[in-house]
């Protein structure tokens, strides 16, 4: 009995033995229980890396947000780089971010930030309020350097932001020289990420093509118009996050193409697809649709200091000429609304009350009589790439075409690569150019004062119109806390805009993207600025 105890033991030992010494042999392809992904296996439980290829139509301007104000850019550096308060996740509500937490004084004019502690840039300098200071300091050195620091912190020759200070390692106190009631908002927008002190101060303009950040990923490489990649941050301080090991940014212009390379498999995100397209993704199991809460204007910018658009009624005449109705019907599948005023309905402060311009070409005709206008040949500026309030700046061109003709306006349509359209709009360039706007922050100020405001030609006021009556209202309105007050000083504003008509508001849309479904986490955000770190593929 004793011996048969021993023999089996001795058995036992021999074969765990065995199977110590081929765990540790030297093969080449040992087990690691995860599926082949090519025969349909969970990709999360295996070894290979969490690869995520997102298809879009245009390339970024550049990487470093405080110089941009393109969306395309805004949609890497979202995930490079983190700002010191967050939107929420589906909203613009108001969350830490770098920032933990933040006191107002009873005045406005005074904020205190405590500042999340054991951050690190993806450079390995430490990030603090010194660092915070030193962003805030470059923003405030130039008033044309920083397109959106100009446009969401200076009034006129004015800064609000006057000055800011660390007391102490993780305190910044921010001084306004007049209270600002968007001020939380505007710190929250993709612009005002906070970069590392040691890159742009070692080469400032470096950093729009090798971006430093704090974010769940780091930059890897970018080849223009075709892909940008990140990487994870192992170092990030979220623990568990980001879920993917990189991203992919690949620049597909022709939505067609995007479309088919999703359902090829080749990506596994398309943003900016046609409306069209959803019945198709609709319609294939593999795929799942996404819809990014609307909060955007498409419209035809016409530049006040070029002819024959200097001229009021002729201005007025193309919003009469246009068919809004028509070019929804035809390009947005149900997937928008023709606009009326420059800002979303969703916004607070939208005056509902604006009749607007309905499709009138015999009005049209009339007014162009009476402005004398000569006839003379304009350029329409079409744009190169979709984005949300524009699925396809070519066709949309084409009807606005023919709706000018025939209130006998000729028109030639032109487009240039996209970094190029928006420098030459903003340099005031353009006859009309189709052009539009995705809200960053909620706010009515970030689409009036933003894009029609005086203060603002050169940066995002691509018409060059200025009026001095929208300006006091607009200026008011940045300082009033009462929100009933603010909310008629803004309805006022809409006023003025609709009569001078420096735009056609054309279309608020709800745009669309399509997705694997493999992508779970996906979050559409309503600023168009999605962050990935949540986002994991099964």
């Amino acid at each position: 009995m004793k011996k048969k105890k021993l023999w089996t033991l001795g058995v036992m030992f021999i074969l765990v033995l065995s199977t110590i010494l081929a765990a540790c042999g030297g093969s080449d392809t040992k087990d690691t229980g995860s599926k082949d992904a090519s025969t349909g296996g969970d990709k999360a439980n295996s070894n290979e890396p969490k690869i995520l290829v997102y298809g879009r139509g245009g390339d970024s301007v550049a990487l470093d947000p405080a110089v941009v104000t393109d969306g395309e850019s805004f949609t890497v550096t979202a995930n490079i780089y983190e700002t010191l308060v967050n939107f929420g996740e589906k909203d613009v509500t108001i969350q830490p971010g770098l920032a933990k937490s933040w006191e107002p004084s009873e005045d406005g004019l005074t904020y205190t930030f405590q500042l999340q502690e054991g951050i690190k840039f993806h450079d390995g300098t430490d990030f603090n309020a010194e660092a915070v200071v030193k962003n805030i300091e470059r923003w405030k050195s130039s008033n044309d350097k920083y397109p959106y620091f100009k446009t969401q912190f200076v009034v006129g020759d004015k800064q609000i932001i006057e000055s800011v200070t660390a007391e102490g390692d993780y305190t910044v106190v921010f001084k306004l020289s007049q209270p600002q009631a968007p001020f939380l908002k505007n710190l929250a927008m993709s612009p005002f990420a906070i970069a590392s002190p040691k890159a742009f101060e070692a080469d400032e303009e470096g950093l729009s093509t090798n971006p430093v950040g704090t974010g769940p990923f780091k930059f890897v490489s970018w080849e223009r118009n075709a892909s940008i990649t990140i990487e994870k941050n192992p170092d990030y301080y979220i623990d568990g996050y980001p879920k993917l090991d990189k991203v992919i940014y690949r620049s597909i212009p022709e939505n067609s193409a995007r479309l088919n390379d999703l359902l090829a498999g080749n990506i596994d995100v398309a943003d900016g697809l046609s409306p069209s397209d959803k019945g198709t993704i609709e319609g294939d199991a593999n795929l799942q649709l996404i819809e990014r809460p609307s909060m955007n204007i498409g419209y035809l910018g016409l530049t006040v200091t070029r002819p024959p658009f200097d001229n009021v009624k002729v201005r007025q005449a193309v919003n009469y000429a246009i068919d809004k109705q028509a070019l929804v019907d035809a390009f947005y599948e149900g997937l928008a609304e023709p606009a009326k005023n420059p800002m979303p309905p969703v916004i607070s402060g939208y005056n509902d009350e604006v009749t607007g311009y309905t499709y009138d070409p015999q009005k049209a005709k009339a007014l162009l009589a009476e402005a004398g206008y000569d006839g003379k040949e304009i350029e329409l500026w079409a744009m190169p790439v979709p984005r949300p309030y524009m699925p396809d700046g070519q066709k949309i061109a084409e009807a606005i075409q023919k709706n000018l003709e025939d209130v006998g306006i000729k028109s030639k349509i032109v487009s240039y690569e996209w970094a190029t359209y928006l420098d030459k709009a903003e340099k005031g360039e353009a006859d009309a150019f189709l052009l539009g706007w995705t809200g960053d922050n909620g706010d009515a100020d970030n689409f009036l004062y933003s894009l029609l405001d005086g203060d603002n030609i050169g940066s995002n006021n691509y018409t060059f119109y200025d009026n001095q009556e929208l300006h006091k209202l607009l200026t008011a309105a940045q300082t009033e806390i009462d929100e009933d007050k603010r909310n008629e000083l803004y309805k006022q504003a809409q006023v003025i805009i609709s009569e001078d008509a420096p735009w056609v508001p054309l279309a608020h849309s709800t745009p669309i993207l399509a997705a694997n479904k493999k992508v779970t986490n996906y979050i559409a955000h309503p600023t168009g600025s999605d962050r990935l770190d949540a986002v994991d593929i099964q």
